[in-house]
């Protein structure tokens, strides 16, 4: 084994071990077939035959068994301190600019529209929209990302706006506001995650990303005949925002709704 420069990210970690482990693949395939001429000989009676094959065979299969230490040798990324340092979340990042795929931390977790990433240094694994995935090499978890932006995302508007328009009207209830008045979107959340564990489950970024969707689909009329509105300058300015990602990559910044009488 020769010795080799350390890798400076998971992805070259990874890249060397997949080019090792094609070199021992390929020699353990030469070892196989040697031990199919011997099998082969046997079956036919070529002694003759049978002895070079046996003899080709060990030695193929030696050096394969060489190869595979090396491989096994050769990994020696720490996983775990990549993972809990944010590292790795640095380095899926880089990788998402290099692709050209626009993303952005925020808090513990990164947003890249549609979805919502958050790095598991636990176990070291990654969840994307809630779901757990074991498959970690950056270049894979940023073409996922690029894949999801090509789907139309899985939101239903008309059910959210109501869902907003009922937290609405119990901030502006709890608030003393007057009707169709500004209220913040951190009050909103917070009556809408009222039960225990429904913050955590359903989080500040997602909820921002949710108020994107729904600004994006042009729904806007509730069925008792309100409008929503998303007002930001004076808000922005004066309290706690929310931030999301948008379609094109850039942030995007909301900090109030109301739901107006529509005019006819």
């Amino acid at each position: 084994m020769t010795d080799k420069a350390r890798p400076a990210t998971l992805e070259e970690a990874l890249q060397l071990v997949e080019r090792d482990a094609d070199v021992a693949i390929k020699a353990l395939g030469a070892a196989l077939k040697a031990a199919k001429k011997a099998k082969a000989a046997a079956s036919l009676g070529l002694v003759r035959d049978l002895q070079q094959a046996m003899d080709a065979a060990v030695g193929l299969a030696d050096q394969a068994s060489g190869t595979v230490r090396d491989v096994r040798q050769g990994w020696q990324f720490d996983v775990v301190e990549w993972f809990t340092s944010g590292d790795y979340a640095k380095e899926l990042l880089a990788a998402a600019a290099g692709a050209g795929v626009r993303a952005f931390q925020s808090d513990d977790r990164i947003l890249c529209y549609p979805a919502i990433v958050q790095v598991s240094p636990a176990d070291a694994t990654v969840v994307i929209d809630k779901k757990k995935d074991r498959r970690t090499r950056p270049s894979v978890v940023v073409g996922h990302l690029a894949a999801l932006q090509d789907r139309p995302p899985k939101f239903k508007a008309d059910a959210f706006i109501e869902t907003l328009a009922a937290g609405y009207d119990l901030v502006v209830a709890s608030k003393h506001l007057r009707s169709g008045a500004p209220a913040r979107l951190v009050d909103v959340h917070s009556v809408l995650t009222l039960l225990p564990g429904a913050a955590r489950d359903y989080n500040r970024q997602e909820f921002a990303r949710d108020l994107y969707l729904v600004d994006q689909s042009g729904k806007v009329d509730t069925k008792d005949g309100r409008r929503l509105s998303l007002p930001a300058s004076a808000m922005t300015r004066s309290g706690p925002v929310l931030t999301t990602v948008t379609r094109t990559g850039q942030a995007k910044i909301y900090a109030g709704l109301a739901f107006t009488e529509r005019k006819l």
